[in-house]
């Protein structure tokens, strides 16, 4: 059975089980890194002992041998740790670090899997969030957990193992201090999950906000709005800075008050051995004095540092949590068990298709019947929220009608896989999206062995070959950050290039020139002549003069189609159509 990250469920269970689940895989290796560490850490309990038969050997006068043998067997334990330890970590880190790998890959496969309804809903920085900060948060969590936690359990049972054989009168004593651990554990755990949980929602607004900023960084200088977008990015910050606070409060008094506690039992625990041993009620000698002494201190440490975990694993079991919101989410592009499409010709055909928003009471679409054969081009007009983009989006496959039916070459697209149908498809949207890369990486996405050839007809068909060669770099000049060092013209023609070196069936054109200037525009529209030939294209267009030209032009409003026609059949009819133009050329 294969064992993925997305086949679970993350919520709604105890995260031991989910913790459990992740770590399935390593079983062995894990067991083994636990052995590895208990005997690594032995110098750490094996110390007291050693130190109370030499203390021993000096008070009572013991043979020499007896020292030289303790001293021998000390160093012999210290020499194998360097060796333990790293074959530890190899093991423990590396399962932990397979673990983060998987969940990151888990986590960015799903967000390809959600759809685009689910993403217009969700603040990319958030989802980045949850892929960078949680994955380490948890990541981090389940190291320190690994590393303080076996450490404070191997001085822990290592301790009491001797106590139980050297002084088994103390081992009752010493038993007071789990249980008393665990209450505390316990009481505070609920208040420091809501610490938790309140401080990562405040994070993850803040994040989104700075976010937002950024982006609209343009607009708020044009408006000199700086002080509003401080502001508002401020009361994110004061809110983090608060949440913050009073969690670190939290831990603060979980910490002292533990400290105090363990430390004070400590203290009654050696006064009580001193006691014992001057008024000799149990045989117990200097050297044992010493012994238990040492442990007070190195058992009391073991369980504070088991207590101090609670606030890690508190923020690791939120980051898992955080983690599910997104893994488990319910608005999926489902695909699987689909029928897988070959090729694709390119004829449309909506039967009374309507679809409504499951957030809302108005449909963004009602009785939409259209016949769109191959290699026509359909003009969509219409005003804001008339549902243009809600009609690409079923031509893409991003929704899925909730009335009627899209017929791709005469079959249901609801029975297609749409992932095989978008091979055949090719976007240009309004504003052109590159990465951070060179402009043959950009325009080649997704493609592998383009030669050089195939590289330059594309670019010159899309009309920019001309900047491309002109640049410093050429192919390989490096576009920056969503294409920043390139003008407006210049990255729509490379979503052009980008579209035409895929030769697709069906064409997309979300107001590909609405940014343009007079001039980009001229090149853009050419360039767009040529991709549109021979291809099923879908165009909306904020600018009517663009698609005069269009076989065929459907106006919306309010998500019906009102007029449908060719560009002069709607003047003519002087409607909604020649309403539209008559505005445009006012």
């Amino acid at each position: 059975m294969n064992h993925s990250p997305l086949d679970h469920r993350y919520r709604g269970e105890h995260p031991i089980r989910t913790v459990h689940y992740l770590f399935r895989p390593d079983r062995a290796r894990l067991a083994g890194a636990v052995a590895v560490f208990f005997a690594k850490h032995a110098p750490v309990w094996l110390l007291p002992p050693v130190t109370a038969n030499v203390i021993d050997v000096v008070v009572e006068h013991r043979p020499l041998s007896e020292l030289w043998w303790n001293c021998a067997v000390m160093l012999a334990v210290l020499l194998l740790n360097p060796p333990l330890h790293l074959l530890y970590v190899r093991w423990m880190h590396g399962v932990i670090r397979r673990v983060g790998r998987d969940l990151r890959s888990a986590l960015v496969t799903r967000m390809q899997q959600l759809s685009i309804g689910f993403h217009s809903r969700t603040s990319s920085s958030v989802l980045h969030a949850k892929v960078v900060r949680d994955v380490e948060t948890l990541e981090t969590g389940v190291q320190q957990t690994a590393d303080n936690g076996l450490t404070a359990v191997a001085t822990l049972a290592g301790g009491l193992a001797v106590i139980a054989v050297v002084t088994p009168v103390f081992l009752p004593v010493f038993l007071l201090l789990v249980p008393v651990a665990v209450l505390l554990i316990g009481a505070l755990r609920a208040r420091l999950g809501e610490g938790n949980t309140s401080y990562r929602r405040s994070v993850e607004r803040m994040s989104a906000s700075v976010s937002d900023m950024t982006t609209l960084i343009p607009i708020t200088r044009a408006h000199a709005l700086e002080r509003t977008a401080l502001g508002r990015v401020g009361r994110e910050l004061d809110r983090v800075q608060r949440e913050g606070t009073r969690l670190d409060l939290l831990n603060a008094r979980f910490g002292s008050l533990s400290w105090v506690v363990f430390n004070g039992l400590g203290t009654a625990c050696l006064a009580g051995a001193a006691l014992v041993a001057y008024h000799g009620w149990a045989s117990v000698t200097a050297g044992e004095v010493v012994m238990l002494s040492a442990y007070f201190s190195t058992l009391t440490g073991a369980v504070t540092t088991l207590l101090a975990l609670a606030p890690v694993v508190g923020k690791a079991v939120e980051s898992l949590k955080s983690v599910g919101e997104v893994l488990q989410a319910p608005d999926l592009e489902v695909n699987d068990g689909k029928r897988h499409v070959d090729s694709v010709a390119g004829a449309f055909r909506f039967e009374g298709v309507g679809l409504t928003h499951g957030d809302s009471e108005e449909p963004a679409l009602s009785d939409v019947d259209l016949d769109v054969p191959v290699g026509t081009t359909l003009a969509i007009v219409g005003g804001s929220g008339a549902g243009k983009s809600t009609l690409l989006n079923l031509v893409l496959g991003f929704h899925r009608a909730t009335a009627g039916r899209v017929l791709l070459d005469g079959q249901d697209m609801a029975d297609l896989d749409l992932r095989s149908y978008r091979r055949s498809v090719s976007v240009v949207p309004q504003e052109s999206v590159l990465f951070e890369g060179t402009i043959r990486e950009n325009v080649t996405y997704g493609l592998e062995d383009v030669d050089d050839g195939r590289l330059r007809r594309a670019l010159r068909d899309a009309n920019a070959a001309e900047f491309v060669d002109a640049l410093p770099e050429g192919l390989d000049t490096v576009v920056g950050e969503r294409g920043t060092r390139l003008s407006g013209g210049q990255r729509q023609r490379l979503a052009i290039a980008r579209a035409l070196i895929r030769d697709p069936r069906v064409l997309v054109l979300d107001e590909a020139t609405s940014a343009l200037d007079a001039r980009s525009e001229a090149q853009v529209q050419e360039a767009l002549a040529r991709l549109v030939a021979g291809r099923t294209v879908f165009v909306v267009a904020h600018r009517l003069s663009t698609i005069r030209r269009a076989d065929r032009i459907v106006v919306l409003e309010r998500g019906r189609v009102v007029e449908s026609g060719s560009h002069r059949e709607l003047l003519e009819r002087d409607a909604a159509y020649a309403r539209l133009q008559a505005t445009q050329l006012a």
